[in-house]
């Protein structure tokens, strides 16, 4: 550390030397609430997901309602299915008709793991028209 020379020169000299252990010590400290702080703000993100408003879209006579309830259950065209009955049943509607839509109609405290799985397998299964239908009153 330059506090100066302990030997008695008569002349002394100006400290040409930064001190830089209180930087240090404030880099620390910064260093440490961002390592703190960071995952909180990861973690805390809450979605509220907007209810869309359109014009009303009109609907071609080929297309599948599938709906999907908050507890996981699925609707075909308001025919209850399982997960596993939906790969052959959007492959043979392909077949039929290529052009076909999917509308997907999710409840809104539906887990997105069950939106994205069956999206997944609709994909897979060749539907490439897939949409969401929303409630459009305003609250």
């Amino acid at each position: 550390m330059a506090f100066g020379s302990m030997q008695d020169s008569g002349r002394q000299a100006p400290m040409s030397e930064i001190n830089v252990v209180p930087l240090v010590d404030v880099m620390l400290v910064l260093l440490i609430i961002f390592i703190i702080t960071a995952p909180l703000l990861t973690h805390s993100v809450k979605v509220d997901l907007p209810k869309a408003e359109s014009n009303p879209n009109i609907t071609q006579p080929e297309h599948v309602e599938l709906a999907i309830r908050a507890d996981g259950s699925l609707f075909w065209n308001g025919e209850p299915v399982t997960l596993d009955q939906l790969a052959p049943r959007f492959t043979a509607k392909v077949a039929q008709a290529p052009n076909t839509e999917l509308h997907i109609r999710a409840d809104k405290l539906a887990h997105y793991e069950h939106v994205a799985r069956l999206m997944s397998i609709a994909a897979k299964s060749g539907m490439t028209k897939i949409g969401f239908i929303t409630d459009p009153s305003e609250k």
